[in-house]
């Protein structure tokens, strides 16, 4: 009699026990990371709306940092017509590395400025997110920042500079302006409300020597500062017509390479906060604080022509570092609304520097009614920045007004 023999190889099945347990603790490794990452970006995202910030800031400063190389590739890889064979992969390990180290930590391996930034304010260019759009934004083009340590030559202390009105004046000193930008007139308006000798407007100027490409005579927009022809005469300008209005106005401008020691740009608003504060100590009864600037986008962002003549157009900026930036965002909607009734187009929109990056609070926080002014850029005129401060000074003329009428209801 014949047995059948069956022989069983232990030793494979055991080999294929154990390849399934590793899958299975891969498996289950692989989707507790999964899960964790989701939960954290949930987290981090409710944190963020939480603290009034815009979640998807991040994600667009994130994807702000890859290629078009890259994403076209991860497409490639499922769609074989978008690879190009010929192309250099751009799905190296240096930029997967990149991506997932920016994604993780928010700091961008190829710039180290981005690790320095958190440690120095001013010195990183803050993301910018359209809060309110204006009848000018027809495609949300961010204000631009530009850091002026490229131009250290003009921004460094120059022998025999004017220094314009300095801390603790009690009203703004005329300076003049060019013969093609009429000045404004020196009569009060009969019969409108006023304040009766007392400063209630500031305008300064953080980064005082911002100036324009025309009227230096240059063509690289990285100099356009200068010591004496800059933004400042902007500020001083509406000061004048608002006193001229008979509402107290005054424009600090000092000279901030000149008058601070060891002058760093990069700790720009920190010397403004200063003189935002001796402002208010010889001025107590100072309500509207304006952070007058240029932007640095190019002619075709920062104009309008409006009946045939050319204005500088606004950016208004509001920091989320400042805890109660909502309501410097309610200040900046009401100026903005105001401007565009007057002028449509005239306002770029109201946007939000993000928390994670430089300053991002811009003095904001000492006063609801702060709110920081973008006029034109580096290639319009001072002709064409004066239009527009004239109207924001009718403005804020019309605020005050509105405002004193409704405190003499209360």
């Amino acid at each position: 009699m014949k047995w059948t023999s069956l022989t069983v190889d232990l030793s494979k099945i055991r080999k294929w026990l154990q390849s399934l347990r590793t899958m299975a603790r891969l498996f289950v490794v692989m989707t507790s990371v999964t899960l964790m990452f989701f939960v954290g970006a949930f987290l981090i995202g409710f944190a963020q709306s939480q603290a009034g910030a815009k979640p998807a800031a991040s994600m667009k400063d994130l994807a702000a940092q890859v290629s078009d190389n890259f994403f076209l590739e991860l497409i490639g890889l499922e769609v074989p017509h978008f690879h190009d064979d010929d192309a250099p992969s751009a799905l190296t390990q240096k930029s997967v590395f990149g991506f997932l180290f920016r994604m993780l930590t928010d700091i961008n391996p190829g710039d180290p400025k981005t690790l320095l930034a958190r440690e120095l304010p001013g010195l990183g260019n803050d993301d910018a997110v359209l809060l309110r759009k204006g009848k000018g934004t027809d495609i949300a083009e961010a204000p631009v920042d530009y850091w002026g340590g490229g131009a250290s030559a003009k921004l460094s202390a120059t022998p025999g500079a004017t220094q314009a009105a300095a801390p603790g004046a009690t009203q703004a000193q005329a300076t003049a302006s060019p013969s093609a930008s009429p000045a404004p007139s020196s009569q009060a308006a009969a019969g409108k409300p006023a304040s009766n000798g007392r400063n209630v407007v500031m305008f300064y100027h953080s980064h005082n020597r911002e100036s324009w490409v025309p009227e230096l005579g240059i063509k690289d927009p990285a100099l356009a500062y200068d010591d004496k022809k800059n933004i400042t005469l902007v500020g001083k300008r509406m000061a004048e017509k608002l006193n001229a209005l008979g509402i107290g106005a005054v424009d600090y401008s000092p000279d901030y390479a000149t008058t601070e020691k060891d002058y760093n740009f990069a700790y720009s608003y920190k010397y403004s906060q200063k003189t935002v504060k001796e402002a208010f100590a010889a001025n107590p009864d100072l309500t509207y604080l304006f952070d007058i600037h240029r932007d640095s986008s190019t002619r075709d962002k920062t104009t309008i022509t409006i009946d045939g003549k050319d204005y500088a157009q606004i950016y208004f900026i509001i920091g989320q570092k400042n805890p109660n930036w909502k309501k410097n965002e309610q200040f900046a909607t009401k100026v903005s609304e105001l401007l565009e009734a007057k002028k449509p187009g005239i306002s770029r929109g109201i946007w939000a520097k993000s928390l994670h990056d430089g300053n991002a609070e811009y003095n904001q926080s000492m006063s609801p009614n702060n709110i920081l002014i973008e006029i034109g850029g580096p290639y319009n005129t001072l002709e064409e920045c004066n239009r527009t401060a004239d109207l924001l000074a009718d403005v804020i003329a019309d605020i005050y007004r509105d405002a004193e009428k409704v405190n003499a209801r209360s």
